[in-house]
C-alpha cells in the first residue's frame, strides 16, 4: 500500500506533465507568398492579415483548448520553383496547413499539385492548402483537389457581378481586354468577353493584349493601341504594380477610360494612383470595400486591426481564412488533417462579412461580393477617403455567394475513410 500510495502522486504528475504538453503544442501553418520583387507589397498586406488573425485566435486560447497556431513565413518570389522549396522547407519545419494566394493563379496551382503528390505519398503527413486569393476557376473545378480550399470568390463569380452592372451601364459600348500573361490574366479576358457578352450583347470588343507579369515599365504603347481601338472601357485583371503604372500611364496620356477588375482597389497604391490620374474610373469588385454602409462587424474589425497593427484593413477573407481552419480543427476535434478537410467540407461560418459556406462539391466559399468604383469623397456615396487621398470607394452593387455561383465540373477524388 506504501508503494501504491507513494506512486499514485507520481502517475498523477506525470499525466498533468503529458497534458500539459499537449495543450502546449502547436498546429503549424506555413504562409507561402511574395515578400519580394515587384509584388512585395501585395505579399506583406496579405502576411499582416494573416498575422493579426493568428494572433486573435491564440490570445483566445488556440485551438482544441489550448492548442496556439504558429505562423512560418516564405517567400514565393512570385515563382512556381521558389515555392516549391518554400513548400519543402514547410514540410522539414512541421507546417501541416499552407496559406497562400498573392503569387498567382499559375504558382499556387503548381504548389497544390505538389500537395497532392506529397499526400499521396506520406500517409499520415498530410497537408491543406487554404488559399485566399488566386481565382482560376480551373483551380474549384476541373483542377480540383481534396487538400485545396478556395476561400475568395473565383473569377467567373467576380466577372458575373461585374457583368450584371455592366448590364445597366448603357455608357459601355466598346470594350478592350488587357492583360498579365499568365493563367488568371488569360482567364479574366476569357470571362470577360464571355460573360459581359451575353449581358450586353450590343458591346463591342474592339481589341485584345496580353504583357509579361510584373515587368512592364511603361505601358503607353499598350495604351496607344487601346485608343487607336476607340475603347471607352479596359476589362483588365492587372493587380499590384502592373495596375498604378497602368493607371499612371493612362493619366499622363491624358485618356479618361473605364476599367473593370477583380481586386485591385485592395491591393496598396491603387487609390493613390487613380487619384493622382484625376482620370479614369476603376470599378472593382471584392467581399468588402472601406467606408461600405451597414457593415458593423467589419467596420469594428478595421478599427480593432488599425489600432493593432497600424496599418489599413482591406480584406476580410484573408483575414478569416486562419479562422476557418481553427474553426475546422475544432469542429474535427483533431488536427489530423484528413479530419480538418473533411470538416471543413460544408462549412457555414459567421464571418465580418456576413454568413459564408464552403460548398462540399468544389471546395468553393460563397461569399457576398461588392462592386464599387474608386470615387472622390462628396460625403454622400463616398464617405472616406484612402491612403492620404480624397478618394474612396462607391458602393455599386451587391451580390450574394449564392446569386454569383457558378456550376463546376469538379470530380473530387476523396481519401478512403
Amino acid at each position: 500500500m506504501r508503494f501504491s500510495f507513494a506512486f499514485a502522486p507520481l502517475a498523477a504528475a506525470a499525466l498533468l506533465a503529458a497534458g500539459t504538453v499537449q495543450a502546449q503544442q502547436t498546429y503549424k501553418i506555413a504562409y507561402i507568398d511574395p515578400l519580394s520583387g515587384p509584388f512585395a507589397n501585395v505579399g506583406e498586406l496579405m502576411l499582416t492579415h494573416t498575422q493579426y488573425a493568428i494572433e486573435d485566435i491564440n490570445a483566445k486560447g488556440g485551438v482544441l483548448g489550448g492548442t496556439k497556431l504558429q505562423l512560418l513565413q516564405f517567400d514565393s518570389k512570385l515563382s512556381a520553383q521558389e515555392s516549391q522549396s518554400a513548400l519543402q522547407a514547410a514540410i522539414d519545419q512541421g507546417a501541416q496547413a499552407i496559406v497562400t494566394g498573392g503569387s498567382g493563379s499559375s504558382v499556387v496551382t503548381a504548389l497544390v499539385q505538389s500537395v497532392n503528390r506529397w499526400n499521396q505519398r506520406n500517409p499520415g503527413k498530410e497537408l491543406i492548402v487554404l488559399n485566399h486569393s488566386s481565382i482560376d476557376p480551373e483551380m474549384t473545378g476541373k483542377g480540383c483537389s481534396f487538400w485545396h480550399f478556395q476561400t475568395e470568390a473565383n473569377t467567373a463569380m467576380k466577372m458575373k457581378a461585374l457583368a450584371n452592372y455592366i448590364k445597366k451601364t448603357p455608357d459601355i459600348r466598346k470594350v478592350y481586354l488587357l492583360n498579365q500573361d499568365y493563367a488568371h490574366g488569360k482567364q479574366w479576358a476569357s470571362y470577360g468577353r464571355q460573360l459581359v457578352g451575353l449581358a450586353r450583347p450590343d458591346v463591342q470588343f474592339v481589341g485584345e493584349a496580353l504583357h509579361p507579369i510584373g515587368r512592364v515599365k511603361d505601358f503607353s504603347p499598350y495604351l496607344a493601341n487601346v485608343k487607336q481601338a476607340g475603347a471607352d472601357t479596359v476589362i483588365s485583371g492587372n493587380w499590384g504594380q502592373d495596375m498604378t503604372l497602368l493607371l499612371k500611364a493612362a493619366g499622363d496620356a491624358g485618356y479618361n477610360l473605364r476599367y473593370f477588375n477583380h481586386s485591385a482597389g485592395s491591393v496598396p497604391g491603387t487609390v493613390l494612383a487613380v487619384s493622382q490620374a484625376k482620370l479614369g474610373q476603376l470599378t472593382w469588385v471584392a467581399e468588402w470595400h472601406p467606408g461600405q454602409a451597414d457593415s458593423p462587424k467589419a467596420d469594428a474589425l478595421a478599427k480593432a486591426y488599425k489600432a493593432k497593427t497600424g496599418k489599413d484593413f482591406l480584406a476580410p477573407r484573408i483575414e478569416f481564412t486562419p479562422r476557418l481552419l481553427a474553426a475546422a480543427i475544432d469542429k474535427a476535434g483533431s488536427t489530423d488533417t484528413t479530419k480538418v478537410a473533411r470538416a471543413l467540407e460544408d462549412m457555414r461560418f459567421d464571418s465580418a462579412v456576413g454568413p459564408v459556406r464552403m460548398r462540399a462539391e468544389d471546395h468553393q466559399l460563397l461569399l457576398p461580393q461588392v462592386v464599387n468604383t474608386i470615387a472622390p469623397v462628396d460625403g454622400k456615396a463616398v464617405k472616406v477617403g484612402w491612403e492620404g487621398t480624397n478618394y474612396g470607394f462607391r458602393t455599386d452593387a451587391v451580390y450574394t455567394g449564392n446569386e454569383l455561383a457558378q456550376g463546376t465540373e469538379c470530380k473530387m477524388v476523396r481519401p478512403a475513410s
